[in-house]
């Protein structure tokens, strides 16, 4: 397949399970100045072109503290992608969320510790505006597609951590009384990644547990379990959302670049 085939417009990041909602057509990894991206499916959806990316890798072998989300991000960007659709299995702190429960993040808090998080650090100096982290074109639709399917949490402060380990209870009580409804592993910086290159970006999350100190015990297979039985219908609202998109941008997410710039042009697009 020559470079055309190999473009696509929009991109799934997530984790296993929804590769079979798709007609894949290559599995690519794409060379970036900060590595090999994970493996890339180019797929087709209602003819669109769509790019499947498991943040885990195919064979969910990469722990959260360890993906390359700058290689990932930037290797969308060089296929063409201006909109990333982003799915997150999340635990939550609200107490009126509850395992199951389908959640469209507005806001977002970061408590990572050890990630890259830009693409410049050298000149041209960039600050990126984040006063809306999720692209709002994009949450519209996910909304939207979401009521379809059955009740959606509209607002909800994402959290993100450092893991892998799970939270403690203490941190849980103070991530409560910052305000943050639901707490993940991977939704930074990926968000901020995506802006700095002026992509579109929203994720829809599933409460796969509550969170420590409100649940018992925390383990994976819980988050496996609640995964199974979510995933038809995060399939359909994701599949129901790439069919609405619009061919043009109707957000200001690319403009993110030139308005934040300090001086001078380059940088890492």
């Amino acid at each position: 397949m020559g470079a055309a085939g190999r473009r696509a417009s929009i991109a799934i990041i997530g984790g296993t399970g929804l590769e079979e909602m798709f007609n894949v057509s290559e599995v690519t990894n794409v060379g970036t100045p900060y590595g090999i991206s994970y493996a890339i499916s180019i797929c087709e959806v209602q003819g669109r072109r769509v790019a499947f990316l498991p943040r885990h890798g195919r064979k969910h072998d990469i722990p959260p503290h360890k993906i390359n989300f700058r290689a990932n991000i930037y290797a969308l960007h060089k296929l063409g992608v201006e909109r990333i659709i982003a799915t997150n299995a999340v635990g939550a702190i609200n107490s009126n969320f509850k395992p199951g429960d389908i959640v469209i993040p507005h806001d977002l808090i970061d408590f990572t510790r050890q990630r890259p998080l830009t693409f410049y650090d050298t000149a041209p100096v960039t600050h990126i505006d984040f006063t809306e982290p999720y692209c709002p074109e994009l949450r519209r639709i996910l909304i939207e597609k979401a009521r379809e399917v059955g009740d959606v949490h509209e607002q909800a402060v994402y959290v993100c951590t450092e893991g892998p380990r799970f939270e403690t209870p203490a941190e849980i009580k103070m991530f409560k009384l910052l305000g943050c409804d639901v707490v993940g592993m991977t939704g930074v910086p990926e968000a901020t990644l995506a802006r700095e290159l002026g992509m579109c970006y929203a994720t829809i999350c599933f409460v796969s547990n509550m969170a420590a100190g409100i649940a018992n015990r925390l383990t994976y297979n819980e988050v496996l379990e609640m995964s199974k039985r979510v995933m038809p219908k995060l399939r359909r609202i994701v599949y129901e959302t790439i069919s609405s998109i619009p061919e043009t941008r109707n957000c200001q997410c690319h403009l993110s670049i030139k308005l934040g710039r300090v001086g001078g042009a380059g940088g890492a697009t």
